[in-house]
């Protein structure tokens, strides 16, 4: 048995991106490799449904920090603790790693998501930046091995950090098991129901922001005919650029087409089903989930031919310039239109998400922590 530990600040307590990539992988390292002990290390626990199995399960321990101890404990008084849980191998799943940690005789593997904040500094105030690049910078380098979640995010550690490529490995990201899973129409027609959506839609889910490019999908849809204008649903939050997405709409007489709303994580897979097209034109990413849970639910996908999404959505996802648009446009011209390109691109693309299964991301995943451990 194996003792791993586990950066779990952003699984307890951040239910988007990074929270989600966290739960996702140590629930299937639990499942498919479950004679090893995962220990989570986090300051804080926020305790709702989505992280229930991490405090309930025997397979995980939890380590929370006293109250005194929390400002510095990531960055410091965590290496103690890893040391007299006899942790062999500590992998930070948010691209920091603890201040000192090979010091200790600990080996470390970091997961860098991206580096946003150097393609665009315009996204970021300037004291993120400088914490940012220093601690991700710093990650790379204690690190024995770093995992990029995309080729795209792999160029950009080498470029930005001269990270030799070779001690970098690409495993892409699973998403929940949810959304793999065929749901009935009964179900899918209670769930649009109860928040009152429409039984047409396209579907945006995201933070709504600028890089996001909501608006971008608003100026498309004014493009449309109107025999094509079916209803938007727009699951994310959003304040001063959902404000721009919000004029926008009212400029263009379309504010009763869009839908803003929240739902909970256990009824987003039937909304993903039973949506025409996910639109997800994002200008930059480090991955991208949400096409991957649209992949698996059978939904066609638009999204951008930039940073990592072409890697994420696949060659039969309809990629476009995010700055054009007119090609957002079309591509829901055509998908709308043409019901054989529709199958066409459901079939092709459930194919190509099959790489994404949480048994092989989760091999992959082992397989590097034996060869950092000397086992392999």
């Amino acid at each position: 048995m194996l003792r791993f530990g586990y950066d779990a600040k952003r699984l307890f307590n951040n239910f988007t991106g990074l929270g989600n990539y966290s739960r996702t992988l140590l629930k299937n390292l639990a499942y498919y490799y479950p004679d090893h002990a995962y220990f989570l290390f986090s300051p804080k626990v926020e305790r709702k449904p989505e992280t229930k199995l991490f405090t309930s399960s025997a397979s995980f321990s939890l380590y929370i920090p006293s109250r005194y101890q929390r400002p510095v404990w990531r960055s410091y008084g965590i290496r103690y603790a890893l040391k007299r849980q006899k942790i062999q191998l500590f992998h930070g799943l948010s691209n920091e790693l603890p201040i000192g940690i090979r010091s200790m005789g600990i080996k470390s593997v970091v997961t860098i998501h991206d580096l946003v904040f150097k393609h665009r500094p315009d996204y970021y105030p300037l004291i993120d930046r400088a914490v940012y690049d220093i601690k991700f910078k710093y990650a790379c380098r204690q690190a024995d091995a770093v995992v990029a979640i995309s080729e795209s995010t792999k160029n950009d550690i080498v470029n930005f950090y001269g990270i030799p490529p070779e001690k970098i490995k690409v495993i892409y990201q699973s998403c929940d098991e949810r959304f793999m899973q065929e749901k009935s129409p009964k179900l899918i027609d209670q769930i649009l129901a109860k928040y009152q959506l429409p039984t047409e839609f396209m579907l945006y889910v995201g933070t709504i922001s600028e890089r996001k490019n909501l608006l971008g999908v608003a100026q498309a849809m004014s493009q449309l005919p109107a025999s094509l204008r079916i209803p938007l649903v727009v699951i994310g939050q959003g304040k001063e650029y959902k404000a721009q997405v919000l004029h926008f709409l009212q400029k263009e007489g379309l504010s009763q087409l869009v839908i803003f709303t929240q739902v909970d994580n256990d009824d987003l897979p039937a909304i993903f089903q039973k949506a025409r097209i996910f639109l997800y034109p994002s200008r930059l990413e480090g991955f991208g989930i949400p096409v991957i849970e649209a992949l698996f639910s059978r939904t066609p996908v638009i999204s951008s031919k930039v940073s990592s999404l072409p890697e994420a959505a696949g060659p039969a996802s309809w990629l476009v310039d995010p700055e054009e648009p007119l090609q957002i446009t079309a591509g829901i011209e055509r998908i709308l239109s043409d019901d054989a390109y529709r199958k066409n691109m459901i079939e092709s693309g459930l194919q190509y998400a099959q790489s994404f299964r949480g048994e092989v991301v989760t091999e992959e995943m082992m397989d590097l922590y034996a060869q950092v451990l000397g086992i392999a």
